[in-house]
Order: C-alpha cells, then structure tokens, then sequence
C-alpha cells in the first residue's frame, strides 16, 4: 500500500474513529442518563412517599393521643368526633381492655385497617395507630384507634405530591388502586414483580418501575414509575451522522494525505487516548500551519474539558442532593449533632474541600470543635479522636477572627507566630454562623477594619470552616456565598435547638429554687418506680417540710422566705447524690428520690439534711449593714418502695404521712413510715356500754365508755392532711 493510502486510512481511522465513539458514546450517555434521571426522580419520588405516610401516621398518633389524653370517658368519646370533625381522622375507635368497641365515630373506612408500624399481610383498607390507654396508676383501661382511608383519593394525592405513577399492590400481587393509563398497567405489574429492594427496572414500554416498601414507618406496598425521555429517532440521526461523517472524511482525506505526515501520527495517537478516557493527552505543535493549529486547539480542547470534567464531577449532583437531605433534617429533627453533620458533609460536598469542622462558642468565648471530617494528621493536640479537643479561642487565629467579627475569610494559611489551636492546612474558608439578619455587608475575604464605626457587632454562635480544596486552588467568592447561606441555615437550626431545650428545661423546673417542680416529681416517681421494679430495687422517698415557715413569712417578709427557700434548695443538692432527684412540691414542701436507697440510707440523707439546715441559719437582707441570720429546721418524713407502699402515689402518700408524724413528735426531726396491713379490714360499730371481756384486753371494734364516739371507736387524733405553714 502506498504512503497515501496508508495516510489516508490513518486519517479516516483517526476521523471516524472519535466518530464512531462518540456516537455510541452519545447514545449510551442519553440512554444512561435517562435511566439516571428516571431513578433520581424515583428515588425523590419514594422519599416523598416515605415522608407523606410518615406525616399521616404523625397524624393520626397525634388524634389517637388527644382523644387518649381525655380522662372521662363522655368527654373522650366527644374528643373523638372533634378529632375526625377537623379531619385529623377519618375515624377513631375507642376500645375497652378486652378488645371490645365501647365507642366509633360514624363514617369510618371499611377495613382491613393496617397499623403504621406493622407489615401488610393483605389488602389493605385503611392506615391506623393505636393508642393504649392507662389511669394514673398505670392500669390499662383500652385503646384508642384513629383511621384514614387508603382509597384511590389517596393514592392520587400521592402521585401529584411525587410527580409520578403509583399503584397500590394487593397479594399477592394484584393491583387494588393505580393512577396508571390502562395500557400500562399489565407492564408495570409484570415488571414490579421483577423488582427487589431499591433496584429500577425497564418495564418494556418506555417506563422505568421501582417499589416501595412495605417496611417500618411505611406499610403499603406501592410501585412508583415514570416514562422514558429518550428523543425519538435518536439512534437513526447517530447513524446518519457517522455516515455524513464517514464521507466528508474520504474526501478530506485525499486532499490532505499528501502533506499530513509526523504531526497526523501524533494526532491519532493524542485522539486514541482522549478515546480511551485520557484528558491529559498533549500534540507538540511543530508548526504554524492548519495541522499545527489544529494540535494547539486539540491541546486546549482537552485541557479545558479536563477542568470541566472535574470541576462538575466534584459539585453538581453532590451539591443538588445534599441540599435535599439538608433541608429536610433541618426541618424534622432537634438533634443538634445530626444537623451539625448533616451542614459539615454539605459544605464539603459542595466546595470540594478535603476536611472541615464545626466549632460552637462555649459560655467562656472559647470556640469548641462539634463536628470534623477529614482532619486526621492536621490536629493541633494528640486526641483526635475527640472533636472538643479542637479549642480556639475568640480573636486568635482565623476562626477566632471570623467569630469575633461576622465577617467570613478566606485564602493562604500563614503559620502563626503563636499556637492558635486551629488545624494546619494550605487554603482555607471559614464563616460565621450567624442569621441573616445579624450579618455585616458582604465584604468577601476581608474583615472590618480596627475601629471601623460601620462594622457591626458580631452576632455569631460558631464558625464553619473548611480547608484545602481538591486539585489544590484557592476557595473562591462563590464558595464563600454558598457557605455563608450554610452559615444562617446553621445559626437559624442552633438558635432553634437551643430554644427549645431552654423552654422545655423551664417547663420542668421550678423559678425560684431551681429545682424540679411537681409536674415533673409525677414523672420521674412513675418512672422510678418501674426501674425499682424492672430490677428488683429500693426506691427511697423523702417528704421535706420546712417547720414553721408562715412564721418566717410573717416576722421578715416574703423576701426572705423566698431567700430561705432558694438557700435551702442549694444545700439540698449539696448533701444528695448526682443519681437523686430533688423537687420543690409547692410553698416549703420538698421531695427528694433516691434510687437504690433503703430506709437505713434514707435515713442517713436525712439526717444530713437536718444537719445542714439546723447548723447553719440562712442569711437575709435585714434594714441594717448586717445580714440577718434565719434559724430553719426542717421536719422529715421517710417512705421506701416497695415496703411501705405499692405504686408511686402511695409511696408519696405514705412518706407524708411519715412527715405530718415528724411534725406531731414536735418538728425538727424524721419519721419512717410504717408498713401498713395488707390485709383490707372493716370497722364494724358496737354499742357503747359494750363491756369488755374478763381478761381485760379490747376486741376488734371494741371502744372505751369513758372516749367512746358516736357511730363507733375512735382512730385518735391526726394531723390535718392539706395544711401548710405548719
């Protein structure tokens, strides 16, 4: 073969070659990325299913709860018909202990009714969560029911919240409800039966099928689908295409051969590797001419395509499904770890950075580590294992910087003169966490000048930085926009956390002393009580009541009762143990819990606390220079679970009748509840000139003439159950 001939194969080979590829590449890139979209779309799909039955069944626990919450029966039965009137349900069931229906509101869904956490074992009617209700003492007393309906209606809505088909299966393996087109559905059956787990199939006439559940927290077996959006006539145009292409080629081909030599040789070579996935081939450019040319624009071509490969590879998608997940854990969840995290791997995922962390102010202006990924070999201290180890303080180094002024930084890391604490890296971002409200002007990279009057005090709860950027450049302005819209997510998401746990802190606690306060004394004895029996303890409980605190009240005002209170809570909690509960019942009353505790330890703590109130006066603000100095004494009652009592009421029962037995021995002291007769006994009245046996001791129910009551013997005096001040 002569050189034109062998150059004019090498020319078309090296022309049609990348033709050929590209075509086929074409078509199996649409194909899969068909396929991909169709099988993120279902997956979105199915996390919005997921998320909608999830709602429902939230839903009904919460009517279930209402009407559970209800303790009289006439008025639970009226909760019922409210809860399905403002269509939290569409029915509710109330149910005795045995399992008979003692109450239905009308209208209900015909059955069979699927719990929310249990698996279909047939079809299904209707989505339901029960409800189990209990007196005070923790006796079952039945359930409560509520109900919606799984109805075509339902499934419908499904579809228009995720934007696809969906087919509702019976068993075994029969359609009950679809918004599927007739002509489809028998293709969608047959491929939905071909479907395990997560996996997506073909159906075979241009749609893409996946299942969805049964599994917990979502109980209907569901089949989701979308039709393919592949082009029509897709693959005739890449045929017609390499074909145009393959005769241009020939033509070009005789005209070039006879001056296309060593640079087509390194040409073909350069576009076989491209072919084979190589981006960092380069062609020398040994001269100016069109080959030359085309060598120089072939080396940019790839160069840049290289880049942008990477640069989407690293981004895109990652960036897309992370805000997904980020907004949903925002949205549904308290934990502040979680959310931490969850911000963490999306500010990594987005910027392509190789390590980050999260660090949160503590109460003494010191940045603590939460949250890290990536750091391993850059920690300043020896734990890394730990995140808190990660301490900087407010001011030093660049996140001390960025949370002492908002301001967020960005660029080169220059060692410190003095250890900061921070990571060592190359390239670095951080910005504050604070609301978009609290921020400064956006001033990228550069914080406020010293003594700049503009600059706004910095609001930041923690600082999010991030470090060395994959491929080694330099964190840009874009990056800095999109981690400091992460920045106000995460100040919004602590803020809300903290919120909330300072309202429900309070909403356990008592004002003045601090203390727990009596809504949570209920709990925590119920709760205590079941852990004492569950492994066979003790359960020691102290009734406190300060001795004559009226008079305390009365002789220097309630200022200083409310100083007394205060001072004698804190040297409560000085003489108990971390394990023990302290309470503030109301007014002077106290309850203290001690777990695993006898009636010998009890009444050690007891006497400790005699101790430490008697010894000590509590000091008050008087008129004068000098504090005034209060005597306090406090009187005891002791009850211990399971010997002087059943159930958790009784046992606070019997500790304060203990108590009002330490007030009648004349205060300042402790009593031990005593164990009563398990055995219920009756008092049966006789007359009064009842004369007594000759052995001279009384009988059951006998009473002395001289102290004999009407109606029949007298029990002796007692202390009043409901006073106060004593």
């Amino acid at each position: 073969m002569t050189l034109r001939g062998r150059l004019t194969v090498a020319f078309l080979v090296v022309v049609l070659g990348p033709v050929l590829l590209g075509a086929v590449f074409v078509g199996t890139t649409l194909s899969a990325v068909d396929r991909s979209r169709a099988t993120e779309r279902l997956g979105l799909a199915a996390a919005g299913v997921r998320t909608s039955v999830d709602a429902l069944c939230q839903q009904l626990r919460a009517a279930a709860d209402a009407v559970a919450l209800v303790a009289d029966p006439a008025a639970r039965s009226r909760a019922a018909d409210q809860v399905v009137g403002r269509g939290l349900a569409a029915a509710v069931v109330i149910a005795d202990p045995t399992g008979r229906t003692s109450y239905a509101t009308a209208g209900g869904p015909a059955g069979p009714w699927q719990d929310c956490a249990g698996t279909p074992a047939g079809p299904v009617g209707a989505l339901a969560v029960q409800v189990r209700l209990r007196d005070p003492a923790g006796a079952d007393l039945g359930a409560v029911a509520a109900a919606q309906p799984v109805d075509p209606a339902f499934v419908a809505r499904l579809a228009a919240v995720t934007g696809v088909g969906i087919t509702l299966l019976g068993d075994p393996g029969r359609i009950i409800h679809t918004t599927e087109d007739q002509g489809v559905r028998a293709a969608v059956l047959a491929a939905a039966r071909r479907v395990a787990g997560d996996r997506v199939v073909g159906a075979g006439d241009g749609r893409y099928v996946r299942r969805v559940g049964p599994s917990p927290g979502q109980p209907l077996p569901l089949v989701l689908s979308v039709p393919e959006q592949r082009p029509p006539g897709l693959y005739g145009a890449l045929v017609a295409a390499v074909v145009l292409a393959a005769l241009l080629a020939v033509l070009a081909a005789w005209r070039l051969a006879r001056v296309t030599t060593r640079p087509l040789v390194e040409l073909a070579g350069a576009v076989d590797r491209v072919a084979h996935g190589d981006l960092t081939a380069r062609v020398p450019v040994r001269s100016r001419d069109e080959i030359g040319r085309l060598a120089g624009a072939f080396n940019r071509m790839t160069r840049e395509t290289g880049s942008y490969v990477a640069a989407l590879t690293s981004s895109r998608d990652q960036l897309r499904n992370h805000l997904v997940v980020l907004g949903d854990t925002l949205a549904s969840t308290h934990d502040l770890q979680r959310i931490l995290r969850v911000i963490l791997d999306s500010a990594i995922a987005g910027t392509g950075a190789r390590a980050g962390a999260v660090l949160l102010l503590d109460g003494h202006g010191v940045l603590v580590g939460q949250c890290v990924e990536g750091l391993a070999g850059r920690w300043p201290t020896e734990d890394p294992a730990d995140p808190a180890t990660l301490r900087v303080p407010v001011g030093a180094g660049v996140v001390g910087a960025v949370a002492a002024t908002g301001e967020p930084l960005r660029g080169r890391w220059t060692p410190p003169d003095a250890p900061t604490g921070e990571p060592t890296c190359e390239t670095y971002v951080a910005v504050p966490f604070a609301a978009p409200e609290a921020r400064g002007p956006e001033r990228p990279g550069h914080p406020p000048a010293d003594g700049d009057p503009a600059a706004p005090p910095s609001a930041a709860l923690g600082v999010l930085a991030l470090y060395d950027r994959l491929g080694g450049d330099e964190f840009d302005d874009d990056d800095l926009v999109m981690l400091r819209t992460f920045g106000g997510h995460a100040a919004v998401a602590v803020e809300n956390v903290r919120v909330h746990e300072e309202a429900q802190r309070l909403s356990l606690t008592d004002p003045l002393t601090g203390l727990w306060n009596y809504r949570y004394l209920r709990e925590s004895i119920r709760r205590e009580v079941e852990r004492a029996n569950r492994f066979g303890r003790m359960l020691s409980v102290l009734a406190l009541d300060l001795d004559r605190f009226k008079h305390v009240n009365d002789t220097w005002g309630h200022a200083a009762g409310d100083a007394v209170l205060v001072e004698f809570a804190r040297r409560v909690r000085g003489v108990i143990r971390e394990v023990d509960l302290a309470f503030r019942h109301g007014g002077e009353e106290f309850v203290v819990l001690l777990p695993e505790t006898d009636a010998r330890g009890a009444t050690i703590v007891a006497e400790r606390i005699g101790a430490v109130v008697r010894d000590q006066p509590v000091p008050v603000d008087g008129h004068g220079d000098e504090p005034l100095r209060v005597p306090v004494t406090v009187s005891i009652g002791i009850a211990v679970y399971p010997d002087h009592a059943a159930g958790g009421q009784q046992v606070l029962d019997a500790a304060d009748d203990a108590l009002y037995a330490a007030k009648a021995a004349g205060r300042d002291g402790f009593r031990l509840a005593s164990v009563g007769d398990p055995v219920r006994t009756q008092e049966i009245p006789v007359a009064a000139a009842t004369v007594s046996p000759p052995d001279g001791l009384p009988r059951a129910g006998a009473a002395d003439p001289a102290s004999a009551a009407p109606g029949g013997a007298s029990s002796g005096p007692h202390p009043p159950r409901q006073s106060r001040g004593r």
